[in-house]
């Protein structure tokens, strides 16, 4: 066996989930990811005061978001296949200490390039955190009990974002804004202990002909270049040379690790783990579903601030409800897995998130709260909660535990890499939209609105393809086991939007 923290891949006697140990366990996991997807939102509605303490310019405040974002996509797919080969908990807990210890240095922070640096540092050490967590996870929970994990796991990161927004707003007003850095601290220290604690040693498995280290730097050199272009594409253009020569440099060297892992003897990416039944379907329907989520958060709390001129607190406080709708939505999607499969679980959750965007892609410039936020938001919430918990639990089915970790870096890398298409491009569609009516001299208020409302109805739009993507996954209902074939293979800037 090739990871302690799971005694076999088959079914366990009884329910661990209904232990104190197992309970704990899954408290524990959930704790990494509400943590790591957090830290993508928090930092959002405290940017204004980072930007007047720091002294940081419109362009480069930017980097405060993206940089996490940035390190947090690339390392994932080599963090996921690390924990699979080094030990999980190994590299859960380097990437715990890590996380913490660059939350302190952005806290800390000084000056503009401590910050940026640490928030770089920081998504790093979530690439290495997230999908060891999610992997153990996989292997130490079986049959219902992993759907009821899946479930709770997947409640929780969507969440995660909609509290990143309220808590943000919380510490920044009544605690100045390093809290949201230093509020990280007494999180990984539980997580730290309770890995130990809680986690058994793993001594992770050895790998026949060595580490592929080629692979390692072609696909994390290739996922960096991809992420930081389109980061960079609303501001320098989609037609600009960087920006296609990025794109087309990203492309080159992801062919070339593909190349790489079909001639490899042993790759740091086994391509055999694309033939396990809907595990490419679930990654593709993550990519376009949260192009359309992230952007929603994003322009919704731009239009509360700059529109409605909500303070940084209210703003957060907002996103409340949503949590109702997203905890209803992975508690139904929980309890409907067994009888209808993950497929009508993931697309109904994508038109309902859809509906409620689209409602969302209505606001008026003199909107308010009940009137026009509240029961999207909600249902909105609602849809999330269903197809996140769908998506996670139909692309962690039938692999094998040796590529655990790697599956969880997958549909995580797939989280990350359509948040920064769907912020780099819609971004572009609001700026585009508000810019013409700005020179048309349009108040900037109807300009502004017009901008998030062109934004929110192409991300309403994508919740549609990402449900007609789903349509074309497994089925999943159980905890099918790989097939021996595969078991045996060896193997911007905003200002403007």
């Amino acid at each position: 066996m090739s990871d302690a923290t799971t005694a076999s891949t088959a079914p366990p006697e009884g329910s661990f989930l209904a232990t104190g140990r197992g309970r704990a366990t899954l408290a524990l996991l959930c704790a990494v990811t509400f943590l790591d997807v957090m830290d993508g939102s928090i930092v959002n509605v405290a940017l204004p005061t980072i930007r007047t303490h720091l002294g940081f310019s419109v362009q480069n405040l930017q980097w405060v978001v993206s940089g996490y974002l940035i390190t947090y996509g690339g390392f994932l797919l080599l963090g996921g296949r690390a924990g699979d080969l080094l030990g999980r908990r190994r590299l859960l807990v380097a990437g715990t200490a890590l996380f913490a210890a660059s939350s302190l240095a952005c806290g800390s922070a000084g000056g503009q390039g401590l910050l940026v640096g640490g928030r770089l540092a920081q998504g790093f050490g979530a690439a290495m955190m997230s999908p060891a967590a999610l992997s153990i996870l996989t292997t130490t929970f079986h049959g219902s009990d992993r759907h009821k994990a899946l479930g709770v796991w997947a409640g929780l990161s969507g969440l995660a974002s909609a509290v990143g927004l309220l808590f943000g707003g919380l510490l920044a007003q009544d605690f100045g804004w390093r809290w949201v850095f230093f509020v990280n601290l007494p999180v990984c220290a539980l997580v730290l202990f309770g890995a130990f604690r809680i986690l058994k040693a793993d001594r992770g498995r050895s790998v026949p002909g060595g580490f592929d280290a080629v692979g390692a730097v072609l696909v994390t050199a290739g996922m960096l270049l991809l992420i930081f272009t389109l980061v960079k594409a609303p501001d320098e253009g989609w037609a600009a040379g960087r920006t296609i020569g990025g794109l087309g440099a990203s492309a080159v060297l992801m062919a070339a690790f593909v190349v790489n892992e079909r001639r490899h003897a042993h790759p740091l990416v086994p391509l055999s783990i694309f033939r396990i039944k809907g595990l490419a379907a679930a990654d593709a329907t993550q990519v376009i579903a949260w192009a359309g989520f992230y952007s929603m958060f994003f322009f919704l709390t731009l239009y509360m601030q700059n529109v409605l001129g909500y303070s940084q607190l209210r703003a957060g406080l907002s996103y409340v409800p949503v949590s109702v709708g997203i905890g209803f939505g992975s508690t139904v999607a929980t309890k409907m897995f067994v009888r209808t499969g993950t497929r009508p679980i993931i697309v109904s959750g994508a038109l309902l998130a859809a509906g409620g965007i689209f409602w969302l892609s209505r606001i008026p410039v003199d909107g308010t709260y009940v009137g026009d936020l509240l029961v999207p938001l909600v249902v909105m919430g609602a849809g999330l909660g269903l197809l996140y918990a769908g998506v996670q639990t139909a692309a962690n089915a039938g692999v094998p535990e040796e590529q655990a970790g790697l599956a969880a870096a997958l549909i995580t890398a797939s989280f990350q890499l359509g948040s920064a298409l769907g912020l780099a491009v819609f971004s572009g569609i609001a700026t585009s939209r508000t810019s013409r009516l700005l020179a048309a001299h349009t108040p900037r208020p109807e300009a502004l609105t017009a901008g998030f409302q062109r934004a929110l109805l192409v991300s309403a739009l994508c919740l549609v393809a990402a449900g007609a993507i789903a349509l074309r996954a497994s089925n999943t209902r159980g905890e099918p086991a790989a097939t021996p074939e595969i078991q045996q293979k060896p193997e911007p800037s905003y200002d403007s939007a």
